[in-house]
């Protein structure tokens, strides 16, 4: 991973974030972006989500902690790829809506991905 862990962005008129050039290598394969355990997004390389979110996510069936995951995760769900040209992903209208993001968005790295905050919230 990338040692760059934050880095704040204005998205554009139709919905598109810069992921900045120092980590957009990480994202070569693929990016996923979910809601999060609260009212933000988690941005995920799609490897990352691949070999690590999708394994813990198949648990035991009838484990409803699981199943709750399941949901969270789920629900808005979007695999995506970068613009190559610009380096750009595109927020689908109903995830900015759940996280509050107006245009400004702070993204705190996590580990293996990033959370996606709306800059107000940040403040808190």
């Amino acid at each position: 991973m990338s040692t760059l862990d934050y880095f704040e962005r204005k998205l554009d008129d139709k919905r598109r974030l810069t992921i900045p050039s120092e980590i957009r290598g990480v994202f070569k394969n693929g990016v996923v972006v979910t809601r999060g355990f609260g009212k933000y997004l988690h941005l995920y390389p799609k490897e990352v989500w691949d070999s690590m979110v999708e394994p813990k996510l198949d648990g035991d069936i009838l484990d409803e902690r699981i199943a709750d995951l399941n949901v969270k995760f789920r629900t808005g769900k979007v695999e995506t790829v970068i613009d190559e040209k610009q380096g750009r992903i595109i927020l689908e209208q109903h995830q900015i809506d759940y996280a509050g993001i107006d245009k400004d968005v702070v993204a705190v790295g996590v580990g293996q991905y990033w959370r996606l905050i709306a800059a107000e919230s940040a403040k808190d």
